[in-house]
Order: C-alpha cells, then sequence, then structure tokens
C-alpha cells in the first residue's frame, strides 16, 4: 500500500482530467498519497564499498561524481516519488519501485549516515528501473511470445539522470522515456476511466440459448441492458424492463462496434461473452497493452504501414498521419501471424506462390495424398531438390518434404495478383488473395500466417507513387492482364509493423477485441509476479 503520510499543500492528481468518453464530463479525481520531505538537503560521500552489487551504468555515475550523493535537492527526491506513484496510472506498480521504502526514508527525520546513502542509492536505483520499464517494459516480448521479432531499443539511463538532477526535470525525463504513440496516451485514459467506475460484482452473467432479436421479451433482456447501463452504451433508466426494444437494440449495436463486431444488433454468443467480461479483466486487458506498447519502437518511420493483427486492420501512414485504411485477414489461432518490425523492399506483380513447410504438411500432402488432380485444380508444378520438373504421376508422398511446389501466377493463385515483400524469418508477407470474400466477415483470422489484404491495388498505388508519380492503378492493372511475373524494387524506405493490440480508447469511446492468439492472460501473470 502507498504510505499516508501527506505533503500538506502538494498533491497529485492521479486521473488528472480523466473524462467519461461517453458523456464528455471530468471524471472525480483521486489524489496521490505523498510523503513529508526529508531534512538532511548536504551533498556527502558514499563508501565505495556500497556499490559492490551494483549495475556497472551505476557504479559508473557515482565514480564519475566522486562518489558523492545524488539526491541532496529535496525537490528531486519528492518528484521522483510523485512519478513513482503515478506509475498506475501506466499499470505499473508502485512498490516495484520501492515507493514505501523510499517514503520512509524521506519520513524519517534522524538518519544515519549508512541509512542516507542506503537510502540514496535507493533513490537512484528507482529512478534507473522505472525510467528503463518505461521506456522498453517491465518484460521482454522475446521471453513471453516465440514469435515476436521487434526493434531493439537503448537508452543511456545515465545521460537521462545527469539531466533530470542538473535540471531538475524528473518529471520530465520521466515523460520522454513513456511511449510518444496516442495509442499509448489513450490506453492510460483507458485505464484511469476504468478505475473510475463503480464494482460491477452485482452484474448478473448472460446466459442465453439462443439468440436475442427485436421485441424478444425474457429474463435475459433485462440483464443485457444492466450490462449496457455498466458500460454506458444505453442511458440509465428508472425500469429496466424485459423487452428487448428498439433502445437497447441501438445500445447493442454500439457496443458491438466498440468490441469489433459486426453492428447487427442481435445478443448472439460472441457479444454475450464480450458482455460478460468483467470490470476487472478489462483492466488486465489495457495493462498488458499499456506493456506492449512500451516494446514497440518509439518511431514508426516517416512512411509505414502498420497492421493491428486482432483488429484485422492496416493503416498507411505517411508523416504521423494515417492516409489509408484497409482490411486484413490474419493468421489462424494455430498458425499465428507474427509481430514484427522490418522494411518493405519490392513489390511483386503476379506472383507465384511456393507452398510453405506449414501449408506443406498440413494442407497439400494430405489432400494431394487422396487425389492426384489437387496438383493440376490448383495450377501447380512439382520440382525436385535439382530443380527439375516431375509430373503428379511421378511424386512420391513419402518424400513429399523433398520437393518444392510452385503455384504459378492466375486469378485462382493464393497470392492474387500483387505481393508485398519484407525481409523477416517467418516468410510472411502481404499479398492479395483469391478469396476475396473473407473480408467481409468481422472474424478474419483465417490464413496461414501471411496477411491478405483488401484493395491491394490501392495500397500499391500510395506506395509506388512515392517512388515515381507516373504509377497509377490503370499502369498495374495493364501489368497484371500482361500475365507476366514482374518485380518492383523500392527505393525508398517503407516501414512494416506488424503488431498486437486488443484495447484502447478514441472518439468512440473505449474499443476492445478478442485476443485471438490468447496472449493478454499470459503477459498479465508475469506482470505481477
Amino acid at each position: 500500500m502507498i504510505s499516508k503520510v501527506l505533503i500538506t499543500g502538494f498533491t497529485l492528481l492521479l486521473l488528472g482530467c480523466a473524462k467519461d468518453p461517453n458523456t464528455g464530463k471530468n471524471l472525480p479525481a483521486a489524489k496521490a498519497e505523498v510523503v513529508t520531505l526529508h531534512p538532511n538537503n548536504k551533498t556527502f560521500t558514499i563508501d565505495s564499498s556500497y556499490f559492490s552489487k551494483e549495475t556497472a551504468e551505476i557504479k559508473s555515475y557515482y565514480k564519475n561524481k566522486n562518489y558523492n550523493t545524488l539526491w541532496a535537492n529535496e525537490s528531486d527526491r519528492k518528484t521522483l516519488l510523485l512519478c513513482i506513484a503515478v506509475a498506475k496510472q501506466d499499470g505499473l506498480q508502485p512498490n516495484d519501485y520501492n515507493y514505501n521504502t523510499l517514503a520512509a526514508f524521506e519520513k524519517n527525520k534522524s538518519l544515519s549516515g549508512k541509512e542516507s546513502m542506503a537510502y540514496d542509492l535507493l533513490l537512484t536505483q528507482s529512478f534507473y528501473k522505472l525510467a528503463l520499464h518505461l521506456f522498453k517494459g517491465k518484460t521482454e516480448a522475446t521471453g513471453i511470445y516465440e514469435d515476436w521479432t521487434l526493434q531493439q531499443k537503448e537508452l543511456d539511463i545515465n545521460l537521462l539522470l545527469e539531466e533530470a538532477l542538473n535540471n531538475h526535470t524528473v518529471d520530465k525525463i520521466m515523460d520522454r522515456c513513456r511511449p510518444p504513440h496516442k495509442t499509448y496516451e489513450s490506453l492510460r485514459k483507458c485505464l484511469a476511466y476504468l478505475n473510475s467506475l463503480p464494482d460491477d460484482s452485482n452484474l448478473e452473467e448472460i446466459i442465453i440459448e439462443e439468440s436475442v432479436k427485436e421485441n424478444d421479451s425474457l429474463p435475459q433482456v433485462a440483464l443485457i441492458k444492466k450490462r449496457l447501463t455498466y458500460w454506458k452504451d444505453l442511458e440509465v433508466s428508472d425500469s429496466i424492463t424485459c423487452v428487448y426494444d428498439s433502445k437497447a437494440i441501438e445500445a447493442v449495436k454500439k457496443f458491438q462496434k466498440r468490441h469489433g463486431f459486426y453492428p447487427d444488433g442481435i445478443v448472439g454468443k460472441k457479444t454475450a461473452e464480450a458482455l460478460n467480461i468483467s470490470l476487472e479483466e478489462r483492466k488486465e486487458q489495457v495493462i498488458v497493452n499499456l506493456e506492449r506498447w512500451r516494446w514497440f519502437t518509439h518511431d514508426f518511420g516517416q512512411s509505414a504501414v502498420i497492421i493491428n493483427i486482432p483488429d484485422y486492420t492496416l493503416a498507411l501512414v505517411n508523416n504521423n498521419d494515417t492516409i489509408a485504411t484497409h482490411k486484413v485477414v490474419v493468421g489462424k489461432p494455430d498458425r499465428p501471424t507474427p509481430v514484427l518490425d522490418s522494411k518493405m523492399n519490392y513489390l511483386v506483380i503476379n506472383p507465384t506462390w511456393t507452398v510453405p513447410p506449414t501449408i506443406l504438411k498440413k494442407d497439400l500432402t494430405p489432400k494431394a495424398k487422396a487425389d492426384l488432380n489437387y496438383f493440376a485444380e490448383n495450377n501447380m508444378r512439382i520440382f525436385d531438390r535439382e530443380n527439375n520438373e516431375v509430373l503428379p504421376e511421378e511424386w512420391n508422398p513419402k518424400l513429399a518434404d523433398t520437393y518444392k511446389y510452385v503455384q504459378n501466377p492466375g486469378n485462382s493463385n493464393a497470392l492474387g495478383n500483387i505481393k508485398f515483400n519484407y525481409y523477416n524469418r517467418f516468410s510472411v508477407y502481404l499479398h492479395d488473395t483469391n478469396h476475396r470474400e473473407m473480408f467481409s466477415r468481422s472474424h478474419r483470422a483465417l490464413s496461414s500466417g501471411c496477411i491478405r489484404v483488401q484493395n491491394p491495388l490501392e495500397l500499391a498505388e500510395k506506395i509506388l507513387s512515392k517512388e515515381d508519380s507516373e504509377w497509377n492503378s490503370d499502369k498495374l492493372k495493364e501489368m497484371i492482364a500482361e500475365g507476366e511475373t514482374e518485380k518492383i524494387y523500392l527505393k525508398n524506405t517503407n516501414n512494416v509493423h506488424q503488431l498486437y493490440w486488443t484495447a484502447w480508447m478514441d472518439k468512440n469511446g473505449l474499443q476492445f477485441r478478442n485476443d485471438i492468439y490468447n496472449l493478454d492472460k499470459v503477459l498479465y501473470q508475469k506482470l505481477r509476479n
């Protein structure tokens, strides 16, 4: 628990000016509990033996300061304590940064010399740890998820500490360590808002056997309306009836939009499951998304393709402005699309498709064993290790993984008419598809790992127009009609970021998406260990 010793006249609003995302009204502010100031504001030398178990960075910094104490200025100490307290807004726990111990030191007006040395060193340790966690996360993606490859982020904490103490700007330095993205800030507001909501444990679980539709009169409708009222999708009413009326339908549509469902106003199994998710579970969801954003790069680049995997969307960003959005199809839960950072290097018109190992094992081999016509029906050629073409009737299924399988260009090609290539160890990429009907679905985790993009020629035109103004959709269509496979290499940098976030807040209120790969719970457990 946070210490209950208060600084007279100096308090912190943990919720700041958080607003209800649906009404726009200010929420009640919660005051942080802070501590009295330490009486000893003099610099003195610390025994070098205190540093035997310290990190190389801390040893180096103190050595350069002749082992003198660093935190003689009471304002610096006070600000650091407040920064630690406000880390709750980032989903972090103040006592991970020694809040209670630091508060007790600060309260004690008669520290011994050894205690003063220990206090100074603990302040420095806490500064380092908090700055590092805000900048790159408390945990590491590679230690939790197998298929995440993100840019490594480096932080010179000694340089930050020097600036913070010289200019007395500890709070500003901590702010700079936070991800600069709007989504991260929206998640902090989201957590503040959720913390302001009343307890929801009195809300009964909604259990439905059949979908609830217009004019249905059922006991479950009253429970649905209570949940919608709690989340402020439905206006508060003195009488909550069991009739599924037009107001309830519109509220369900609003709820469905906020959760990435098709807004049909019908309460089926998926909508009921989302309504049943508790406040505490939503808080946990926001906290893990805050952590993941701390893993992501601070700079997406001047031009970037950003895919949010659970939202099934792609955004083309130029100079921090979203200039286009596209629906995408991503990997199935058992064949997930990896999270990665890369750079697009070329496009392929009329691509061929070489069958990857996963599809070879799980799809091609069993289907071809059952019927050799599989190869002709899929316009596919077989090559041996010497790159000699093998006829289907000569194919040996026992040696299936020793062959290369190439699908010719054309309307039936799995990659469609265009492919967007970028280097990564997973051999995934963006591409068109011959199954364009998939984009009409709300749940689009349907591929084998690569990302299928809707309206790919529009995306290609925008990317290529930066290379040469003569590129346009008509020119691309002409090349497709010719049927020849052709690569178009890119000179300008287009970053690619395949990312994973399941919660945020925007002008339409709280936004949540299904955790399609079940990544949230494992991360929350790591954060709270």
